[in-house]
This record gives structure tokens, C-alpha cells and sequence, in this order.
């Protein structure tokens, strides 16, 4: 199935990975040729390996951008997060990586679990239209979603008492615990944004190789190995499989 794969995703003999650079938490710093070394360039790279196929890196400033450019022949696999609207145009692989949305809170609110934030009186701050701001208000129905304009307007509608609860990416809001001991985080995540392989629609030979080699590549420990690699693993969580 490989060569098959191979031939008819890449016939060139190598295989475009789309890269979102403005992802530090994925494309995280340069190797000693100045190209983008992370988390999402060493599973390009693997997957074009598994395919017996030479890797290029192509670089988007932006998801969006990486997105919008699945139709014009630019890359053959981009490692995208899956979103619903993205899905009208690219099919996505199940995930390699989640990126993990907590709550923080002070002290005194001694929250145990994140039912417990969807409570009347709690003001949870967030940033507006994220994704994780998305998900909160399709699923909380009693706390207030106070909407801030950017992830820094969020933090700081939180620091300075405006609100009870901070909602965020895991990596940003570790910063926070950094400086306030008052501020704590319910470690289970509210939700995640699943990292995922992308693919122009019509290719399910394609789509059906990535599930399984991701898959394995989770079994076998290769993509924790990556995250311990690249300090991420404390800001980063692996897909659970079956």
C-alpha cells in the first residue's frame, strides 16, 4: 500500500509538508541548515521516510494561509489542526498531538473539576472566536463567557480581578502559575485542538495510511519521544487510541 500511497500523493518522489510557522509550539526553532525544526517538521519528515520519499518543507506564516492554498498545488500533506470548517476542503487524520484548553482560578474558588466552572455568578474570560471559545459556548450554559479581543486581553481581564476563571492554551497559562502562586489549574483540560495531517479531499488510500501510521507512531512511543525532544511535554498531550 506504501507505493501506491507514494505514487499517488507525491509523483515528483517528494513529499511537500505545509508547515504552520506561527505554531511555536510545534515549529519551535531552526536546525543547523536554518530549516524549521520542531515537533511537525520531524513527523513530515518521518512520514515521508515511511513512504520512501525525499521531505521539502514549504512555510505558511498562518494556518489560515496553509489552509487556503489546499487546492493550488502548493503542498501535499500539511500538518494543519482540524477544524469543522476547515473540513469542507481538506480531510484531516486523526490527531498526533493535542494541544491542551484549561481553566485557571484563584485560590479561594477551590474548583475540583471543570463542571463545576459552568456555574451561575462565575465569569470565565476568553479569547474570542478561538477555538476553545468556540467549544465553551456550544457546551457551558451557566457561567458568563466574558469575550476579550485577544489572548493578552484575556490574561489580563484575569489578573486584574475582572473575572473568576481564565480560559486558555495549557503552554500560555503555565506562564501564569509561574508568577502567582495564588492562581491554580485544573490539570484535566476543558477541551483540545487536535494536530492533525492534512489532505486534499478525494485521496482515502491517503487518509486510511496516515491513520495507521499515526497510530503506530503513538503505540510505539515515537511521538512522546518528540515532545521530550523538543521540551514540549509538559504543553502538549498524546492522543488516546483504542
Amino acid at each position: 500500500m506504501n507505493d501506491f500511497v507514494s505514487k499517488k500523493i507525491a509523483t515528483s518522489g517528494v513529499l511537500r509538508v505545509g508547515l504552520n510557522m506561527s505554531n511555536f509550539l510545534l515549529v519551535s526553532s531552526e536546525d543547523a541548515s536554518g530549516l524549521p525544526d520542531g515537533l511537525s517538521p520531524d513527523v513530515g519528515k518521518r512520514i515521508a521516510k515511511e513512504l520512501n520519499l525525499s521531505c521539502k518543507l514549504i512555510n505558511f506564516p498562518n494556518p489560515g494561509v496553509l489552509a487556503d492554498a489546499v487546492n493550488d498545488d502548493k503542498w501535499d500533506i500539511g500538518n494543519i489542526a482540524y477544524e469543522k470548517e476547515r473540513g469542507k476542503t481538506i480531510d484531516f487524520s486523526d490527531p498526533y498531538v493535542n494541544i491542551d484548553a484549561n481553566f485557571i482560578f484563584r485560590g479561594k474558588n477551590n474548583f475540583k473539576s471543570n463542571k463545576e466552572v459552568d456555574a451561575p455568578g462565575i465569569k470565565i474570560a476568553v479569547f474570542e472566536r478561538s477555538a476553545y471559545d468556540l467549544w465553551l459556548t456550544d457546551n457551558f450554559k451557566n457561567a458568563e463567557l466574558v469575550k476579550a479581543s485577544s489572548i493578552e486581553e484575556s490574561h489580563n481581564l484575569f489578573r486584574n480581578n475582572k473575572v473568576d476563571v481564565l480560559a486558555g492554551l495549557k503552554s500560555k497559562l503555565i506562564d501564569e502559575l509561574a508568577v502567582n502562586n495564588d492562581f491554580k489549574m485544573i490539570m484535566d483540560p476543558f477541551t483540545h485542538i487536535k494536530q492533525s495531517i492534512g489532505i486534499k479531499k478525494g485521496n482515502p488510500e491517503m487518509l486510511e495510511f496516515l491513520n495507521g501510521f499515526i497510530s503506530k507512531l503513538i503505540k510505539e512511543g515515537y511521538i512522546e519521544q518528540l515532545l521530550k525532544k523538543h521540551k514540549v511535554q509538559d504543553k502538549l498531550s498524546i492522543p488516546k487510541i483504542d
